[in-house]
């Protein structure tokens, strides 16, 4: 839901939907960016090469490379192929480089868009478009073209079902699937989609009502949670809830699919896609869905089969066979395991950060956020920071909040550097992969994106974002090591100084009240006594409210 997919402090009470296309989501963002007044703060077309820190200055270097208009849209391996092609003139324009006290890298995770298969041939004779949804190019005629969609996951659920009808209007839509996802119904708004529609418009107008809203969506996010534990009770639990949603597939597909849509695998061990229209689109006659393997493509169609991919081993007499296609959408997801790619960050020794990281055993940060010998920089939904189901504004939201509160002390002036410890930094990946251990994630019989072919997951939070937002709320300074200045040191210690005040306060307030030999209950009855007087402040003040507006009617 929209609502789950905004910031906490730029609620939107204008969403023409629960679910608002994606222009209108992007609309929204723009607006925040507007109402803020960062847009031009916001340096578009430019390509961030290599953040190089330099210890003798206590700063980052930070090379940056503007692009030629139009190169931002590419993804980095569709850059280097300009280059390649054409040369960097093509592709780059000049090179500036900047030095920062702090960087925060917020470059995301679903970024670099897979390629093509590489054990599939051919797909250079295709004589029409091809690319990639999260690509998706605006200039593509479908009206009357056969497509083919390569991948079953969350895009493609929402794109396939669209495709037949207005405004695309295609002939046919083949889509290629190797295994099923589980399918669950989208988070229904209040009242169901006309009624909301028609009244949110409205509600939305009342102070606190959007808050309102995003915290039950989160609350029940939160009770998804329970779903992805290693324990009996969350195996039990799981188990209902798969029968649950392959009793609703199979009442809404055709029969023909519903060996293909089942599962061999726990809920929650891949992505699961929150369908709307999905599922029903299946009924579809110009839609197929098919777990024939891509075998090669041709000019203007593509070869599947013989067999199927799923379910594994079975009906290898299903011939191979032609499709025709006039455009081709991959929907095969991103290369989630290459974190900040193709960002370079080199630290303290000359230390390159993905290197570090791997050579730990996998991408990581404490608290998704911070790597030893990389003082003063700051990553937003690093490794293992996505939930599984949350919302990841949610979860970044969080770790800007805990990435500030560092940067305040350097910006302020009161420390120069603030670097993880390196033993923090391993007990909370240690800690991290342990837990994954027990989930559905890495015991739920599926392979996914979440982790590497070697099992180092660096996606998923093993926890839940109650326990993330607490985390990111409560710092552990000493799990970090902060250069203080003189004025931060000063800071320090009369904070310091303050909280032993008012614990002695407290000690000699306890003492004189054992004195005074007032008890346990003496204490008790007098705040009893004093909440009284607030209940009945607060009663008498809401009687004259209520008096006023029966005035203010009653004329």
């Amino acid at each position: 839901p929209a609502a789950f997919y905004s910031f906490s402090f730029a609620q939107n009470p204008k969403w023409t939907s629960f679910h608002p296309p994606g222009p209108e989501i992007v609309q929204y963002y723009h607006d925040v960016c507007q109402k803020y007044q960062i847009t031009d703060k916001i340096q578009l077309n430019t390509d961030v090469e290599q953040c190089r820190w330099l210890e003798d200055e206590q700063v980052w270097e930070v090379t940056l490379r503007r692009l030629v208009a139009g190169m931002g849209d590419l993804g980095a391996k569709d850059r280097m192929k300009v280059v390649e092609e054409k040369g960097e003139s093509a592709v780059y324009s000049d090179t500036e480089i900047v030095r920062a006290k702090v960087v925060i890298s917020a470059v995301g995770g679903l970024v670099e868009p897979k390629g093509w298969p590489d054990d599939v041939p051919g797909y250079e004779d295709f004589k029409g478009p091809l690319f990639h949804s999260a690509r998706w190019d605006q200039c593509v005629d479908f009206t009357n073209k056969n497509v083919v969609v390569v991948g079953t996951g969350c895009s493609s659920a929402q794109l396939v079902p669209r495709l037949p009808n207005a405004p695309y209007n295609a002939k046919s839509v083949t889509q290629l699937m190797r295994s099923p996802p589980w399918v669950v119904p989208s988070f229904p708004p209040p009242g169901g989609d006309e009624w909301w529609e028609k009244n949110s418009p409205t509600l939305m107008k009342f102070p606190g009502l959007p808050a309102a809203l995003r915290f039950f969506i989160f609350a029940g996010a939160e009770w998804d949670f329970r779903l992805f534990g290693g324990s009996e009770w969350a195996a039990k639990h799981r188990k209902m809830y798969e029968d649950k949603m392959l009793g609703r597939v199979k009442k809404i597909v055709p029969e023909k699919y519903h060996e293909i849509l089942t599962p061999n695998y726990g809920v929650g061990c891949k992505r699961r896609i929150f369908d709307k229209r999905w599922l029903e689109s299946l009924n579809d006659p110009k839609i197929e869905l098919t777990t024939q393997p891509l075998k090669r493509v041709k000019e203007n169609s593509i070869i599947i089969g013989p067999g199927v991919t799923y379910p594994e081993y079975a009906h290898p007499e299903m011939p191979e066979r032609e499709v025709p296609a006039d455009v081709i959408v991959l929907a095969n997801g991103f290369d989630t395991t290459k974190w900040l790619h193709p960002l370079k960050v080199v630290g303290k020794g000359g230390k390159d950060l993905v290197e570090t990281m791997e050579e730990r055993g996998g991408a990581q940060a404490y608290q998704g956020t911070a790597m030893d010998g990389f003082p003063n920089f700051f990553i937003i939904f690093g490794p293992n920071t996505a939930t599984g189901h949350s919302s990841v504004v949610m979860a970044s939201e969080n770790m800007i909040n805990y990435s500030l509160k560092f940067v305040k002390l350097i910006l302020d002036g009161e420390a120069t550097t603030v670097d993880v410890k390196h033993e923090a930094e391993v007990a909370y990946t240690a800690d991290i992969q342990k837990s994954l251990k027990k989930t559905v994630w890495m015991s739920g019989g599926c392979s996914s994106w979440y982790y590497t072919k070697n099992g180092w997951n660096s996606t998923v939070y093993p926890y839940t974002q109650i326990d993330f937002y607490r985390r990111c709320l409560f710092p552990k300074w000493s799990d970090w090591n902060v250069a203080y200045t003189k004025k931060g040191l000063a800071k320090k210690r009369t904070r310091q100084a303050m909280r032993l005040l008012t614990f002695a306060i407290l000690i000699i307030g306890v003492h004189r009240i054992r004195q005074s030999g007032l008890g346990i209950r003496d204490v008790k009855a007098h705040f009893q006594s004093l909440l009284q007087g607030v209940l009945a402040k607060a009663v008498q003040h809401w009687n004259l409210v209520k008096d006023q507006a029966a005035s203010w009617y009653s004329s």
